[in-house]
C-alpha cells in the first residue's frame, strides 16, 4: 500500500493529437525512464481513453523535486516537442495530498 499523504502530485491533464504515435510512445517511454531517476521521484500513474484524453499524474516527494523535474533539460526539450506536434491542448494542476488511502488490487 502506498501512503501519498505530503507528496505533490503534478496532475497533466491532455488531448493528444493523431501526430506521430511512434514518436510520442517512445518520448513518453523515455521521460518514465528519466522521471524515475530523479530525486524526489515517487511514482507515475497514466491512463488516456480512445478520444485522446489523457491524465497523468507525477508523484514527488517535495514541491522542490517537482520543480526541479519541471526544470530539467530532457523533460524541457520534450515538453516543447508536445507543444508542436502531440497535444492539441494541455492543463496542469499540482497539489500537495492531504489524505491518501488504497483499497483493492492495483493490478
Amino acid at each position: 500500500m502506498t501512503d501519498r499523504t505530503g507528496q505533490i502530485a503534478v496532475i497533466f491533464m491532455s488531448t493528444r493529437t493523431d501526430d506521430d504515435p511512434q514518436g510520442y510512445a517512445a518520448a513518453a517511454e523515455a521521460m518514465d525512464h528519466l522521471a524515475a531517476q530523479q530525486p524526489g521521484y515517487r511514482g507515475v500513474d497514466s491512463a488516456r481513453g480512445v478520444d485522446g484524453i489523457g491524465i497523468t499524474v507525477s508523484w514527488w516527494a517535495d514541491e522542490a523535486s517537482a520543480l526541479a523535474w519541471r526544470a530539467h533539460p530532457g523533460h524541457a526539450a520534450i515538453r516543447e516537442r508536445g507543444r508542436a506536434e502531440w497535444y492539441s491542448r494541455y492543463e496542469v494542476a499540482v497539489a500537495q495530498v492531504g489524505r491518501s488511502y488504497t483499497w483493492g488490487d492495483k493490478s
